[in-house]
């Protein structure tokens, strides 16, 4: 590391540096000692002085007591509850249980002089500042005033109704309990019970009156906009929770009646959701932070409102489109509240809404749309995939003689809404789902209206032909768009790099660079590729649908490669890439369906197929931006061929052969040269192996000797440009082909013309790797003639150990070893020259 100090001064700044955290850390020590002694101290005491000095400890004598596991507060709370709830069980089971066995004065006396006392005692206790002690008594008081009004209806009003009764009963106690807190403020327990027991009156009396779900949505939304005003207008945290809490209870009954009674009765449904929208959008001004939610719900309840009102006088096709219409003209919201200058600043216009209820409304109007948009999909996907679910045969007429209405035609109208009302809005994400609106209108058109089969196809070679011409030229669908900026600190930020030392720093001191900022893609590279997969999409789609007729399979194949060939000429990027390639896919299929149409059979189809390589690699040699994608499509659809010609032995080694030649003339390229001459070694390989198959050749050197001379020579014509070559990577691969394979055949051949041919080369490659000390030969010989060798001694050595004593092997293996022991160190260093004259070998 390079250091910006000599190595002694560098020393003396560390030490320092360690001493001066040593003498910090005794500080922090020392403090949390303090703070220990002083929370935790059986009396309050003064603080006493800081203790700065270093290695400083407290003055308090004692061990320092433990760390509690709960506060005194939380454990006078804990009792407190556990008190107050034991109380409330006590007092239930007498109403409940003993209430019978004491007279009607005996009864009144307990029960007012228990809740009185449970009532009066909180404001003693307030006084002497015991406030957790007065909550808990203050809540038994509460329970047992709902306990006095039940037994008041059990002893003095038994036939009065149980819903009035408790309407009634729970209005007076939701005043009381709303004195009782007002009067004694330091309670937080009476007001949010009071504001519970507000959520009852109102909805219980509508119950006990007989009105219906509609007379009992109003009381509802009433109740909840009372809750409404307590959120706006009160103080303590606790009742506005609670009344949040009842608001939206409720509120949402209320909204989802509403929506009921829109589809089934519309007239009194709307009345209900705008009467809930109004007060919800009035807390969504009020209330920020809950604006955008707030204002979401009162945007759909509008839209249910006026949705419900206009779907009678539609006819049932309409009445997706009308809720569409209406999500939208809500959405419009956003625009015409604001005005935007040249500059894109905000401009007042008379009257302006917040931001978040502008969002929220226009994403409730937006939400209805997208809803209606989800709505028209499935005609689209009858168009785009319909094609491809066939059940009969290729040119069969399937899809010809029929047409598809299941859907309405409305669909494409709320898709071409919505596609229209994109296209206005100047941002890249509106913009790619207009295009895509766009696409799914053109291919749900067909399904929609029923169109017959010709102009289906019709439409859809159009839509792919628009949809490729849009994902070459996307300048058309940017108009309007400003460029993006690029994003500060966005993608992924470069390494910091550190910046200059200051004289006397240490050396570990730097300062990290800020990321450079990335600039986010190009609107019409976005574009681009949206409408580049829905041209392909469609492209798809269509070429399953012309497969019904054999007229339309050739203009459909033939418009597609002029349409995509249009695409590798004209486009850039990867679009050319793929486009090339499906070309090359499209081609295939058009020789495919021209063998098909003139009744070709499949070994004939597989020498036709091989037009397609030959042509690729024609190709290759032009178009060098998409030269290596075109080539290895071509050389994929050259694997069908081989397995259409596998039927035909002769053919397919024909096939093979011509393979090998256009691989042959691919390696005429300086950049394939390598790659391509292999190719055509192992086809043409190939091609003689097939063909000595089909002359029932069953001699393994005729298929090896092939690619061992060939081998060989180029090996010999390598060393001789390449002294520094292996032997190995010249000769290796070649004698490996034919005297591997051969020793195998040999040692299950019976007879001893192959052995004894087998050993005879083996002899001379050994030699000949012994003159001219190359060492794959020798290797390769020597092991090849030894293992042949021992094959055709192993049936004497057989016979002779066979006749043989069985105490002789055992002992003439243990005199060899004790030989080579004797010698072990003379036969080492044997191994080792031996070992290293081989290793010098090339």
């Amino acid at each position: 590391m390079d250091n910006s100090l000599p190595p002694a001064d560098e020393l003396a700044l560390v030490d320092r540096e360690l001493a001066r955290l040593d003498a910090r850390r005794s500080q922090l020590l020392a403090r949390r000692a303090w703070l220990l002694r002083v929370l935790y101290a059986p009396a309050p005491s003064a603080p006493g002085p800081f203790p700065s000095a270093p290695g400083a400890r407290p003055t308090a004598s004692g061990p320092r007591p433990p760390v509690a596991d709960s506060t005194p507060r939380s454990a006078q709370n804990v009792l407190l509850t556990l008190g107050g709830t034991l109380l409330t069980i006590a007092a239930i089971a007498f109403t409940l249980v003993s209430w019978g066995s004491m007279g009607i004065g005996g009864r009144s006396v307990v029960l007012f002089a228990v809740t009185s006392a449970a009532l009066a005692a909180p404001v003693a206790l307030l006084r002497r500042s015991l406030v957790s002690t007065a909550e808990s008594v203050a809540a038994l008081g509460l329970v047992l005033m709902v306990l006095d009004a039940y037994a008041l209806h059990r002893v003095a009003l038994p036939e009065t109704d149980g819903l009035g009764y408790t309407a009634v009963a729970a209005a007076v106690l939701a005043g009381a309990w709303t004195a009782y807190g007002s009067a004694l403020s330091r309670l937080r327990i009476p007001l949010p019970v009071a504001v519970v027991a507000g959520q009852l009156p109102l909805p219980l009396g509508v119950l006990a009156a007989g009105g219906g779900p509609t007379a009992f949505a109003w009381a509802a939304l009433v109740t909840a906009a009372a809750d409404g005003a307590l959120i706006l207008w009160t103080r303590p945290a606790s009742v506005r929770i609670t009344a949040a809490v009842g608001a939206t209870a409720l509120g949402g009954w209320a909204l989802l009646t509403g929506g009921w009674l829109s589809l089934t009765s519309p007239w009194s449904g709307a009345p209900l959701l705008l009467a809930a929208a109004a007060p919800t959008l009035y807390a969504a001004r009020r209330l920020p932070p809950l604006a955008v939610t707030a204002s979401a719900v009162a945007g759909l309840a509008t839209v249910a409102a006026a949705g419900g009102l206009l779907r009678p006088a539609v006819p049932t096709d309409w009445t997706v489109p009308v809720y569409v219409l209406c999500g939208l003209a809500l959405a419009s919201v956003w625009r015409l509240s604001a005005a935007t200058t040249g500059d894109g600043a905000a401009e007042e216009t008379g009257w302006r809404l917040p931001g978040g209820v502008r969002l929220g409304l226009a994403g409730a109007g937006a939400g209805v749309a997208a809803l209606g948009v989800v709505w028209a999909l499935p005609p689209v996907a009858v168009g785009l995939l319909g094609p491809m679910a066939r059940t009969t045969e290729v040119w069969s007429g399937e899809h010809a003689g029929r047409t598809l209405t299941s859907y309405p035609g409305t669909a494409v109208l709320v898709l071409a809404v919505a596609a229209a009302v994109l296209t206005a809005v100047p941002r890249l994400w509106a913009r790619g789902g207009a295009l895509a609106l766009a696409w799914a209108l053109l291919t749900a058109l067909p399904v929609s209206l029923g169109l017959p089969y010709a102009a289906t196809l019709t439409l859809q070679l159009l839509t792919t032909a628009a949809a490729l011409a849009c994902a070459v030229r996307p300048g058309p669908l940017t108009r309007g768009l400003r460029r993006p900026e690029p994003v500060e600190g966005s993608g992924t930020p470069e390494p910091p790099t550190a910046a200059p030392a200051a004289p006397g720093a240490p050396w570990g001191a730097w300062a990290p660079s800020r990321p450079r900022p990335q600039a986010p893609a190009e609107p019409g590279t976005v574009l681009g590729w949206i409408a580049y997969a829905a041209g392909l999409m469609s492209a798809l789609s269509a070429l399953a649908l012309a497969l019904d007729v054999r007229e339309a399979t050739f203009a459909a194949l033939g418009a597609l490669l002029l349409l995509l060939v249009g695409v590798a000429v004209l486009g850039a990027g990867a679009r050319r890439v793929v486009a090339a390639c499906a070309a090359v896919l499209t081609a295939t299929g058009l020789v495919i369906a021209v063998a098909a149409a003139a009744g070709l059979e499949d070994h004939w189809t597989a020498l036709a197929l091989l037009l397609v390589p030959a042509a690729t690699a024609a190709v290759g040699a032009k178009a060098r931006p998409v030269a290596l994608p075109v080539e290895i499509t071509g050389a994929v659809v050259a694997l069908p061929a081989f397995a259409l010609a596998a039927s035909r032995p002769a053919f397919l080694a024909l096939a093979l052969a011509l393979g090998g030649v256009i691989a042959a003339a691919t390696a005429v390229r300086p950049e394939r040269r390598r790659f391509a001459s292999w190719t055509a070694a192992a086809l043409f390989l190939l091609a003689t192996w097939v063909r000595l198959a089909v002359w029932e050749v069953t001699t393994p050197e005729a298929y090896t000797l092939p690619v061992t001379v060939p081998a060989l020579v180029v090996g010999f014509l390598r060393r001789r440009r390449d002294r520094e070559a292996s032997s190995w990577t010249a000769y290796g691969p070649g004698l490996a082909a034919t005297l591997l394979l051969s020793l195998v055949a040999a040692w299950t051949d019976p007879e001893w013309p192959r052995p004894l041919a087998l050993g005879v080369a083996a002899l001379v490659v050994t030699l000949l790797g012994a003159r001219f000390r190359l060492q794959a030969l020798l290797v390769l010989g020597g092991a090849v003639l030894a293992l042949d060798g021992l094959h055709e001694l192993a049936p004497y050595v057989v016979q002779a150990v066979g006749a043989l004593p069985r105490w002789l092997p055992p002992a003439l293996a243990g005199l060899l070893l004790l030989a080579v022991g004797a010698t072990y160190e003379q036969r080492l260093r044997d191994a080792r020259r031996l070992r290293d004259r081989v290793a010098r070998m090339r």
